[in-house]
C-alpha cells in the first residue's frame, strides 16, 4: 500500500519559483544572443539576476543542467563581461570538499548595460575600423595611381563607410564613458517624453545640423547643475520665449 506525503506550501512554492527561475535563464540566454553575448553566457547571467544571494559553480551548474566546463566557461565570459563578480566569501554548495568560489550578479541593470555596450564596441566595432581604413587607403592608392572608374567609386564608398563607422565608434564611446546614474537619468528622460515632444526635438536636431548642436552641447556640458536647472527655468519663461521669438 502506497503512502502520500503531504508537501508543504513553501517546499511548492520554491520549486515553482525555481521553475520559473530557469525559465527565465533560458529566455535571456536567447536574448543574450541579440546583444552579442554567447547564449550560455547570459543563460548563466540570467540566472544569477534573479537568484538570492551569491552562488558557486556546482549550484549553477545543477540548477542549468550544464556540464562543469560549460558553466565554468560560461562564468569566465560573465566575469570578463563584467556581468558578475566574485563574492568575498567561498559558498559550500552541498558537497563533500572546499567550499568553492561564489558568484554574485552585477545587480545594477545599468551598470551591467553600460558594460556589455563597452564590451561590445572593445570586441566589434574597435577592430573592424582599422580593416575599413586600410581598404579605404589602398582604394585611394589605386585611383591616384590612374585606377579605373570602378576603383574611383569603390574609394568613395569606402570613405564614405570609414565616416560612419568612425561617428558610430565615436558616439558609443561617449555614452559608454557615462557611468551607470547618469545613463539611467538620460533614459528615464527619455521615457517622459510624449511622441509629439519627441518628434519636435528630432525635427529641431535635423534644422540645426551637427555644428549647433555641438556647440550647445559644448556650452551645456560647461554650467554647473544649478546653474543648468536655472536655464532650463529661464527658457520656460513665456516673456524670454516671446524674446527669442519662439512664440
Amino acid at each position: 500500500m502506497s503512502s502520500t506525503f503531504p508537501v508543504s506550501k513553501a517546499h511548492a512554492d520554491i520549486a515553482a519559483a525555481e521553475e520559473l527561475r530557469r525559465s527565465f535563464a533560458v529566455a535571456w540566454g536567447e536574448i543574450g544572443a541579440a546583444w552579442g553575448v554567447a547564449p550560455s553566457t547570459a543563460t548563466v547571467q540570467g540566472y544569477l539576476l534573479v537568484s538570492d544571494g551569491p552562488l558557486s559553480e556546482p549550484e549553477v551548474r545543477r540548477a542549468l543542467g550544464m556540464s562543469h566546463r560549460a558553466a565554468s566557461l560560461a562564468l569566465q565570459q560573465c566575469e570578463e563581461w563584467g556581468l558578475v563578480e566574485r563574492a568575498i566569501a567561498p559558498r559550500r554548495s552541498g558537497q563533500r570538499g572546499p567550499a568553492a568560489t561564489a558568484w554574485v550578479v552585477v545587480d545594477d541593470h545599468w551598470e551591467w548595460f553600460r558594460r556589455v555596450a563597452a564590451g561590445r564596441r572593445e570586441r566589434e566595432t574597435a577592430p573592424v575600423l582599422p580593416v575599413i581604413e586600410r581598404c579605404a587607403t589602398e582604394a585611394r592608392a589605386a585611383a591616384t595611381g590612374g585606377g579605373d572608374d570602378e576603383m574611383q567609386r569603390l574609394g568613395v564608398r569606402l570613405d564614405a563607410l570609414l565616416e560612419f563607422v568612425r561617428r558610430f565608434e565615436h558616439g558609443v564611446e561617449t555614452f559608454v564613458r557615462g557611468d551607470a546614474r547618469a545613463i539611467e537619468g538620460l533614459f528615464s528622460a527619455l521615457a517622459a517624453l510624449d511622441p509629439a515632444t519627441a518628434d519636435r526635438l528630432w525635427k529641431l536636431m535635423g534644422e540645426l545640423g551637427p555644428d549647433d548642436i555641438g556647440k550647445a552641447l559644448g556650452s551645456l556640458s560647461r554650467l554647473s547643475p544649478g546653474a543648468a536647472r536655472r536655464l532650463v527655468s529661464l527658457a520656460d519663461q513665456p516673456v524670454l520665449q516671446r524674446l527669442i521669438g519662439a512664440r
